[in-house]
């Protein structure tokens, strides 16, 4: 019974490494749709949002199985509880690239993004691609190390995501209030997605110590004039 138990609770953690590839290449999928205007490409990340939605029902079912089952204690308690919001959390990032290759289908047969924002939207579609990897490989590894880590990753997001602003505050811009609007609502969906990777790398920090990644972090901190 014990043993499958502890299978159980590792075919959650499977099941929440698929969701973050199933996310990380939505986001990647959507951003080419975006920049390439790409109609079918936007309806395919469109469309296998639904898959992700159902990998976290199935998700919750299962570590609601659990609870009710084996009324896990300590650790294990901890690992059902945490995986249900980090599978809460992948489902809202994959919400957001869903909202990108929407908003490439909305303005079809146009581009949504002019071309002198190409190289940063591009940017911000790889950065959040490669932080879902990240968070991937933290659940995988338990790396806390890897994990604090992402969180200094995301200021590079947040740096593009200022960039974007610079050019809508510019009094050379150019390209009207919607696309402006379109611009803002996508700066804001790729700076989500990487939040969302960066608390799924938190909460494995918690899983792993039983510590808020914040607390850890400032237990750590240098103290000033030491």
């Amino acid at each position: 019974m014990r043993d499958a138990y502890h299978e159980e609770l590792d075919s959650i953690g499977e099941g929440l490494v698929e969701m973050t590839r199933l996310v990380g290449s939505a986001v990647g999928r959507a951003t080419t749709a975006m920049l390439d205007a790409d109609l079918k490409l936007a309806e395919a990340v469109i469309a296998a949002d639904q898959k992700v939605d159902d990998l976290q029902h199935e998700l919750e079912a299962r570590a609601i199985a659990l609870l009710a089952r084996q009324q896990p204690v300590a650790t294990d308690l901890r690992i059902v509880v945490t995986s249900l919001r980090m599978s809460a959390d992948l489902e809202r990032s994959g919400d957001l690239a869903q909202h990108v290759a929407k908003l490439a289908r909305l303005r079809f047969p146009d581009h949504a993004v002019p071309q002198d924002l190409h190289a940063t939207i591009l940017e911000m579609g790889q950065l959040a691609q490669r932080l879902m990897a990240k968070a991937a490989e933290v659940i995988i590894t338990k790396d806390v190390d890897l994990a604090l880590q992402l969180e200094h990753d995301d200021d590079e997001m947040d740096r593009l995501h200022r960039t974007l602003f610079q050019h809508l505050m510019d009094d050379r811009w150019k390209h009207g209030i919607e696309t402006a609007v379109d611009v803002t609502l996508l700066g804001r969906y790729y700076e989500r997605f990487a939040d969302h990777a960066v608390s799924v790398a938190k909460r494995v920090v918690y899983l792993v110590t039983g510590e808020h990644a914040d607390e850890l972090q400032q237990a750590e901190a240098p103290v000033e004039g030491a």
